[in-house]
């Protein structure tokens, strides 16, 4: 039947097949919840259509005629469904998609409202999906029995706006979900840095919606291992992984013992295999494997690797069967693994396999903002360590974050250092650090950084540069030391023109070193080569 097209509010819903039941004259003695919307003047229905099953087409014929007979200006059109398993999640779907396009709704016209009291679970909650994504173009209408004993009288009616922005005390627990989801990554410290902060943001966003492969790049010590654990424990609170957190730093697995470590072997596969093996992967089904230093895995791990994540199956070594391992993959690497690839150190369809989603951690020295919150933090962790007090004078605290900011704190170890530094100058100070171990702590600091400096030794110029004067061979060897123990062209450019950005008297760090490097016919990616 053809609804006809006027103004007004337009209500769907499923016929309740038990709760809207008539039993002859009775029927007006109890509440049915369909029938009940035709005398809600405050809804001001002016057509509804009556979603029904072929084999209640008796049934939805009485509830259309009872609505008619209270409310004879109502418009009710009797949509015919195709009979199906109210349980089937499946089926209802298709079933409600497929009135859903068929309908003639018109939200720019007339108010939707779409009755979820009636039929199965499943079908209010497909009701509700459908909704919320808009194929039914309006908002959500809930209906429930009246007060007291007398069940003829109307019930009760609320209307449910799906723009969760509206509502203000969900919106404050939707953002205070977040930060606290955001802060539980950051290891609770409460960081100033705005980009670091917004690559947070985005980890978080991710590791919640995808289970492809993240890759976290960044210097040894910038946090990577610590925020892949942390990723781990996120999903594993959200419901996204079950399993365990395997931990593998690459760098350790070496010659044929990689390759068994790693996909695990059978009894008897070599010399010295006196029992199966496991392995990493198989360990990590269900769960989390992160790959430290995955820039350090031989072309034949790369390959079988690959393999692993792209068909969940592998064979051990020594196996005759393939066996199975479904994991989350987070990657760790402090080189530029596009480079490790055109010097044939790294297969590059692993690379793009996961490389998706890439996140570079900066170190501390690009975090200025972030050294006094951090300080805090590894001195509340010392405290718990230790069981005792432990404290930092004014003063000490003033000159040793004026220092930890300025040009002079490179952070080679990144937070390593900080952890380092905090944890012997509480030591030295019985627990109050004053500004003596400040001091002492500054000259060791120094004193190791400049033992472990860049050096341009052994940097061979590429040929095609032709002679040069000695004066720009050094300085450009210096440049590209520094270039290759970066892992971007900010991080170099900020190494090598901090005295002049601290005066302001730098713009863009990048660009500056580009245009230097574009002098002698290089760019970043030759720079590092």
């Amino acid at each position: 039947m053809k609804a006809k097209s006027s103004k007004g509010v337009v209500g769907i819903g499923i016929l309740g097949n038990v709760l809207d039941q008539g039993f002859a004259s009775r029927r007006w003695d109890r509440w049915r919840p369909t029938v009940d919307l035709a005398r809600q003047e405050s809804l001001g229905l002016t057509r509804y259509h009556l979603l029904a099953q072929n084999r209640f087409a008796n049934l939805a014929g009485l509830v259309a005629s009872d609505m008619r007979k209270l409310n004879p200006e109502l418009e009710v059109v009797l949509e015919t469904l195709p009979d199906h398993d109210a349980w089937d999640f499946e089926a209802v779907y298709s079933v409600l998609f497929d009135i859903s396009r068929k309908l003639p709704l018109d939200a720019t016209r007339d108010e939707i409202l779409v009755h979820i009291t009636t039929g199965s679970h499943v079908h209010q909650i497909c009701l509700f999906l459908l909704t919320e994504a808009r194929f039914f173009p309006g908002r959500l209408l809930q209906s429930s029995p009246p007060e007291g004993e007398d069940r003829s009288l109307p019930g009760r009616v609320s209307v449910i706006d799906l723009d969760l922005s509206r509502y203000d005390r969900i919106a404050k627990r939707f953002r205070e979900d977040m930060r606290d989801r955001r802060d539980f990554l950051k290891d609770g410290i409460t960081t100033r840095d705005p980009v670091f902060n917004q690559l947070i943001e985005r980890i978080e966003v991710v590791a919640l919606r995808s289970r492809d492969p993240i890759l976290l790049g960044g210097l040894t010590g910038s946090g990577k291992s610590k925020l892949a654990r942390r990723i781990h424990e996120l999903r594993r609170m959200r419901g996204v992984v079950q399993g365990e957190f395997v931990a593998v730093n690459c760098a350790t697995l070496a010659g044929e013992g990689a390759m068994s470590a790693l996909f695990g072997h059978v009894k008897g596969a070599f010399t010295g295999a006196a029992a199966d093996r496991a392995g990493y992967l198989r360990a990590a089904h269900g769960g989390t494997l992160f790959l430290d230093e995955i820039g350090e895995l031989g072309l034949e791990e790369q390959a079988m690797l690959l393999l692993a994540l792209e068909e969940k199956r592998f064979r051990p070594v020594g196996a005759d069967r393939e066996v199975e391992s479904d994991f989350l993959l987070i990657a760790g690497s402090h080189k530029d693994l596009s480079l490790e690839v055109s010097q044939g150190n790294f297969r590059e369809d692993l690379l793009s396999r996961i490389q998706l989603w890439t996140f570079a951690l900066p170190g501390l020295a690009d975090r200025p903002k972030d050294l006094e919150p951090n300080l805090d933090f590894e001195l509340e962790r010392l405290r718990e360590r230790e069981g005792k007090q432990v404290s930092i004078t004014r003063e000490a605290r003033t000159r040793f974050l004026e220092w930890g900011t300025s040009s002079q704190a490179l952070w080679r170890g990144n937070f390593r250092d900080l952890s380092s530094a905090v944890t012997r100058m509480a030591i030295l100070g019985d627990g109050r650090i004053g500004s003596q171990q400040v001091t002492e702590e500054i000259e060791r600091l120094v004193r190791s950084w400049e033992r472990g400096g860049v050096s341009s030794a052994g940097i061979d110029l590429p040929p095609a540069l032709g002679p040069l004067d000695d004066f720009d061979r050094v300085q450009l060897a210096h440049v590209l030391a520094v270039c290759r123990q970066s892992a971007s062209l900010a991080q170099a450019g900020r190494k090598l023109f901090a005295v002049s950005r601290e005066r302001k008297e730098s713009g863009n760090d990048s660009d500056r070193l580009r245009k230097y490097l574009g002098r002698f016919g290089l760019d970043w990616a030759s720079s590092k080569a």
